[in-house]
């Protein structure tokens, strides 16, 4: 029986590349998750935190966000910290609608704004932003979510460390459903790496920096909250996961999640040209985190591509072991099965169905991520969806 396939004239070939695909996807959601946790148990690093009040300079880049903005900056003025400790500076890129008018309505109470025409981008909205910032350590945020009373303060603690260059904020979703679970679950891996040394990255929607660290973005970059905080590791400073720095967010619907993990996986790639020493272990102490947190997981969509087909292709053939070959292939049929369940049933699907469904679409972004980066289509978002 042939199925057309290259491999299956020679089963060694396609028992290899089934195992190495089972391996890769293994490691990646599951043994680097696992190695994480142990790590962080065994061999944590604690970074000293103590209270600390530095001038403090909150960068936000808006591109048409009067929906939003008058409520992010009463929430940014709330925030429990000396007013006369702080800067605002809102950068509104291009807008053309209410943007910068509600931005100068706020002038009186330490609003800066820094209006550019024609829109620029996100990265240079930023440069712009750190350029006129006087503060120590510089905040950036995104406009939508909401950040808590104390969070700036125990942000700041963890800059009383000399040895941190960054620290992140942690962004909470109301909810464990979809795009909410996958969040708990990246959540506990930056954990761990923040215990271990360092995230390899950082929550765009609250971090902040050492603003003498800061390089200027390129243009194009997608993913400031990942290219600045790598950068910051690379020169020999760590960068933390601060759990009480509490950012809130509302969970995206997985369409829109899915266009926002298309984005960030396509600037992963971007990432490689931007940052090359990313992939040189003598200049990047946080390779292994890298390669295993960020760069297996766009080998994923066409590794549980391979799964399948070379599992269908060893069972057809009557591999020794038909046993677990036709055990795996049933698991892979039902997760596959759960996810269209989740998409299509007409009634709610349960927490196994939703997740399978939120690991499909999740992969399925990691390889539209590929197609976005090599034709060009990289956009910038200011939020989550």
């Amino acid at each position: 029986m042939s199925l057309g396939l290259p491999f299956v004239a020679w089963p060694f070939v396609g028992w290899l590349v089934y195992w190495l695909a089972l391996l890769l996807l293994g490691y990646t959601y599951l043994g680097y998750p696992a190695l994480l946790l142990l790590w962080a148990r065994w061999r944590p690093q604690p970074a000293f935190k103590a209270s600390y009040e530095p001038f403090v300079s909150v960068v936000l880049a808006a591109h048409n966000e009067e929906r939003h903005l008058a409520a992010k900056l009463d929430n940014l003025l709330a925030l429990d910290y000396p007013t006369d400790q702080r800067e605002l500076i809102v950068v509104s890129d291009g807008s053309t609608d209410a943007t910068s008018t509600i931005a100068a309505q706020y002038a009186d109470r330490g609003v800066l704004l820094v209006p550019l025409a024609p829109q620029a981008g996100k990265p240079t909205a930023l440069n712009q932003g750190v350029a006129r910032a006087r503060g120590e350590i510089v905040v950036f945020c995104d406009v939508r979510q909401r950040i808590a009373p104390p969070a700036l303060r125990a942000l700041l603690s963890a800059f009383a460390d000399p040895r941190v260059g960054a620290v992140s904020g942690e962004l909470t979703l109301p909810t464990t459903r979809g795009p909410g679970l996958y969040w708990r679950y990246e959540r506990a891996l930056r954990h761990a790496e923040s215990t271990i040394d360092s995230t390899v990255g950082a929550t765009g929607a609250f971090y902040g920096i050492r603003r003498l660290l800061f390089q200027p973005l390129p243009a194009s970059c997608l993913l400031d909250d990942v290219f600045t905080p790598l950068q910051i590791a690379m020169r020999g400073y760590r960068v933390l996961l601060e759990p009480a720095a509490q950012v809130e967010d509302e969970e995206a619907p997985l369409a829109g999640e899915f266009a926002r993990k298309a984005r960030t996986l396509a600037g992963n790639y971007q990432l490689l040209q931007q940052l090359p020493g990313l992939l040189d272990p003598q200049r990047n102490r946080l390779l292994f985190q890298f390669v295993s947190h960020k760069l297996l997981r766009l080998a994923c969509p066409f590794a549980l591509l391979l799964l399948l087909v070379t599992n269908v292709a060893l069972l057809a053939h009557g591999a020794c072991c038909g046993g677990w070959y036709a055990l795996t292939l049933l698991g892979q049929l039902t997760v596959y099965g759960l996810a269209a369940r989740a998409a299509w049933g007409r009634s709610p699907a349960g927490g196994i169905a939703r997740a399978c469904h939120t690991f499909v679409v999740l992969n399925a972004a990691a390889a539209a991520g590929l197609w976005r980066f090599l034709t060009g289509q990289l956009g910038w978002t200011t939020h989550r969806g």
